[in-house]
């Protein structure tokens, strides 16, 4: 029987704005069509609640994250189905990206070419020391083709990025986070790191932390005067909403903010 997306993919709430989404495909989170289905439904989940804060993406397959595309799918497919699965792969992943909320990879095990590009999506990054992260693409005469040409060079700079693709390496955990690859790691329990992270972003006003992202990557895209314009316009807006007025407010009240 064909996988369903109900099977492959859960969430849940595990504290106020905060959402867990585990991954499930045995045995190892290939990114078939199921899978890929049941994260946009996660995602579709957390917009029709309207109050997630922090999505933590993980896995409960021992020892992957995920695999990457689903290779048995490709071997069955012609170019215009290739297209359409290619298609969908990078839909997730922008919509991740461009998410109304943060969202962090927990990566315990694995996580390699389709699979690494679904946590180079994600806002942060948090592994296990035991983890390996890949783009192997090459070996199979391909190149990332879900946005891992893209934002892997945006977190670890040209030379690096170029160097774990072209020789299709895993890159252990240590050298992940020395690079910038991931932003923790840990010795214990991966997700429980990733909520322990979770609850230190949910406190804070999450349209200034989304104004953040935004504004740190336009450096990236941008010229410097360019990137500081836009800085000054999210700045603005965020007074002009409301948003800074009651965080200004309960400061000087010596009270908790109610934010957005």
């Amino acid at each position: 029987m064909a996988d369903q997306a109900e099977d492959v993919v859960s969430w849940k709430t595990v504290t106020p704005g905060i959402t867990v989404v585990t991954m499930k495909r045995p045995p190892a989170n290939a990114l078939g069509i199921a899978l890929l289905d049941g994260l946009h439904a996660a995602m579709d989940a957390a917009e029709r609640a309207g109050d997630v804060k922090v999505m933590v993406i993980g896995s409960a397959q021992p020892g992957f994250f995920a695999a990457g595309a689903d290779i048995k799918h490709l071997s069955s497919i012609d170019a215009e189905s290739f297209t359409e699965y290619g298609d969908k792969m990078r839909a997730v992943n922008d919509r991740l990206a461009a998410a109304g909320w943060i969202s962090i990879a927990a990566i315990d095990g694995i996580a390699l070419g389709g699979g690494l590009e679904l946590a180079l999506a994600c806002t942060l990054r948090v592994a296990g020391s035991a983890a390996q992260l890949g783009l192997p693409e090459v070996k199979l005469g391909l190149i990332p083709g879900a946005g891992g040409t893209q934002r892997l060079p945006r977190l670890v700079g040209r030379g690096r990025a170029l160097d774990i693709m072209l020789t299709a390496r895993q890159v252990p955990a240590d050298e992940a986070y020395r690079i910038g690859l991931v932003d923790r790691v840990t010795d214990g329990d991966v997700l429980a790191t990733a909520l322990s992270f979770a609850e230190q972003l949910v406190g804070p006003s999450l349209p200034a932390q989304l104004a953040v992202i935004r504004t740190v990557d336009a450096a990236f895209d941008t010229p410097l005067a360019d990137g500081a314009q836009f800085e000054i316009d999210q700045i603005q807006a965020l007074f002009e909403d409301g948003e800074a007025a009651e965080g200004i407010t309960a400061f000087v009240g010596k009270r908790a903010p109610q934010f957005r």
